[in-house]
């Protein structure tokens, strides 16, 4: 085993070809001696003559396999070097024509790595700003958007609550049958307080999707929710199950969008949703039997609805909204489905 190790060493093997070469060079001489070509008037010089052919060869390849070797050996932990992601070292250049052009490959290889490498690492911290940035946005806009959910629904509901009963004391002594009047009127907006904060209880809760396909989460959340927030919910889906990550998750968030505008707006009862899985599309429905409203009307719920638009064209698809004041609303959402390659 060591043997062919050695022998499969440059430096061993051109030591070897060199005393190969000696060898043969003193066995030619000998031959030469004895048909007469080479005279040798005492036989005991042979023995100078092959120890001084084989120590000559000896010295001269060993100094040649060591030239030829320490060049390889600088080529080898110069690679060593890039390997551990030293890309700044470069091959000096040498007058050896053999090693000069394989110097100047290596060093061409490298300068164009570590140019590309440089250029993934400006790519890389561009992007872990531009995520950091745009997380630091998307808590700063959800910060927003709360507050003003928030304002337009628990605090006015709050504040009407907090001046109903403030004269509630005075109504009673006037009147007992409008005090009767005024403290259903505060039930009734307490009731409405309590799902409007469940609404937005529910959009800050944890994701329901997490190891769970879209099917199964809308089958756990959509009923729970419904019944919390005391709706009547109708459930129909057709999914094959092969949908992405990113059209499961951005989905899902559509329709606790749509949910939670139901419930702070629309004065529901019942809610269908319907979901089906075709082989071009993906349609997602949402209908409730509230109160509607006119498309030419903003709407306090107008920024879920423009939420719901940006979340269906991050995959290219498009949001349709059906209302009228009394009759109700319809969201209706088509994702478009492309065969993979």
């Amino acid at each position: 085993m060591i043997v062919q190790r050695i022998i499969k060493n440059t430096k061993w093997e051109l030591l070897l070809f060199f005393l190969l070469t000696g060898s043969l060079t003193a066995v030619a001489l000998y031959v030469g001696s004895i048909y007469g070509a080479v005279l040798v008037i005492d036989p005991r010089v042979w023995i100078y003559i092959i120890a001084g052919i084989l120590v000559f060869v000896l010295v001269i390849g060993y100094i040649a396999g060591q030239r030829i070797q320490r060049r390889l050996d600088s080529l080898h932990l110069n690679m060593l070097q890039v390997a551990k992601g030293n890309l700044s070292v470069r091959m000096q250049e040498t007058a050896d024509q053999t090693f000069s052009g394989v110097y100047q490959e290596f060093n061409n290889m490298t300068e164009a790595v570590e140019k590309k490498m440089k250029l993934l690492q400006q790519f890389g911290e561009q992007e872990v700003i531009e995520k950091e940035q745009a997380a630091e946005m998307a808590v700063l806009e959800e910060r927003r958007r709360l507050a003003r959910d928030l304002h337009d629904t628990v605090s006015q509901q709050l504040f009407a609550i907090h001046m109903a009963a403030s004269s509630l004391p005075k109504v009673l002594e006037m009147n007992e049958a409008q005090a009767e009047v005024v403290l259903e009127q505060l039930i009734q907006m307490s009731n409405m307080a309590q799902k409007q904060m469940r609404a937005l209880i529910a959009q800050l809760r944890p994701m329901e999707l997490v190891g769970k396909t879209l099917a199964e989460a809308l089958d756990h959340w959509f009923p729970d929710y419904c019944r919390q927030n005391g709706l009547r919910g109708m459930k129909d889906m057709d999914l094959q199950g092969d949908l992405s990550e990113a059209k499961e998750h951005q989905l899902f968030l559509i329709v606790q969008e749509a949910m939670a505008n139901i419930v702070k707006h629309s004065g529901a009862k019942l809610v269908s949703l319907s979901l089906r899985e075709g082989p071009r599309q993906v349609v997602l429905s949402i209908s409730d039997d509230g109160q509607g409203f006119s498309n030419g009307v903003q709407k306090q719920g107008s920024y879920g609805l423009t939420t719901m638009k940006e979340r269906a064209e991050k995959l290219g698809g498009n949001v349709e909204i059906i209302s009228k004041p009394g009759a109700g609303t319809t969201i209706r959402v088509h994702i478009p489905k492309f065969e993979e390659e």
